[in-house]
């Protein structure tokens, strides 16, 4: 038989995720400290609980969608927390972004009572989660990744195991370090455009179409390691053509914006770390580089 699935906290991220475990053949209890956000959830068939200790009074597995650490906390721990009256193998899973320490130590907590504790924030946003769309790191034992890989599967489309309680947690945490720096170099990007007269909303428009197309970032991520290639590697001469249509392209970057006087320091740092950071070298300047007021490095020549 199927587990019966709690879900606590009906917000923007967890409002949609639930929706979609309505049909869910084991049933579903839901839990907000708004009532007014549980109702939609009781009209549609689901049952409600108006604390953790409620819903696990209920359910064998249940996803928390919170704010953060210290909301977390109490869901799971606190006087009307889940940790009250959970059964041994119930599987709690906290689907906020925390920090990995402290899912190890809800983990501890939780196996003093026999409970199963996985860390499985998410990566898709709104409309991820409103498609079924999201993706899904989980951070737990074998077995509890067994319990919850299904269920999860109502909002999600990519599901991964990513090591032990806390190794979810490091995924997400290194997926958004590329989300938030990529969004930090939109912001330079956009300011060289704008100086160079340019329509900024087109330039956007481009980006979400070329990225569509190649994947973004992520084309580049199928190497199993970071560390420098070595001779005859398959990925060598790939990742070196990478290297080279980058750091000509940064250059030229950095040309434009010290004749516009445009401030770049982002482009600067990923031109001097681009080779190292593909795993190739990098290459050397051409004697015709020069220097042009703006940039310490403009106009180098990959």
């Amino acid at each position: 038989m199927s587990d019966r699935i709690g879900f606590i906290g009906l917000g923007s991220m967890g409002a949609p995720m639930a929706e979609r475990l309505l049909a869910w053949p084991g049933g579903l209890t839901v839990s907000d400290v708004r009532a007014e956000a549980i109702r939609p959830y009781m009209d549609s068939g689901a049952a409600s609980a108006f604390s953790g200790a409620q819903v696990a009074e209920q359910c064998q597995v249940v996803s928390i969608v919170v704010v953060d650490d210290d909301q977390v906390r109490t869901v799971v721990t606190g006087p009307d927390g889940i940790l009250q009256t959970a059964k041994p193998g119930t599987v709690v899973a906290v689907h906020s972004t925390i920090g990995d320490r402290t899912a190890e130590q809800l983990a501890a907590e939780c196996a003093v009572r026999g409970v199963e504790f996985v860390d499985a924030p998410i990566s898709g946003g709104a409309p991820g989660a409103a498609g079924g769309r999201l993706a899904v790191m989980v951070g737990g034992t074998d077995a509890a990744f067994e319990r919850v890989r299904e269920p999860f599967g109502a909002f999600a489309d990519l599901i991964v195991h990513a090591g032990p309680v806390g190794a979810g947690t490091r995924m997400k945490l290194a997926r958004n370090l590329l989300h938030f720096v990529a969004f930090t170099a939109t912001g330079e990007a956009q300011r060289l455009a704008e100086a160079a007269g340019l329509d900024i909303t087109a330039l956007g428009k481009v980006v979400r179409h070329s990225d569509s197309v190649t994947g973004g970032p992520g084309a580049i991520m199928l190497r199993d390691s970071t560390a420098a290639i070595a001779d005859g590697d398959f990925w060598l001469p790939i990742l070196r053509h990478v290297r080279d249509l980058g750091e000509k392209d940064l250059s030229l970057a950095l040309e434009l914006g010290g004749r516009l006087g445009v401030d770049l320091p982002l482009t600067e740092l990923a031109l001097d770390r681009l080779g190292p950071a593909l795993g190739v070298e990098r290459s050397q300047p051409t004697p015709s580089s020069r220097q042009t007021p703006g940039s310490s490095r403009t106009g180098e020549n990959a």
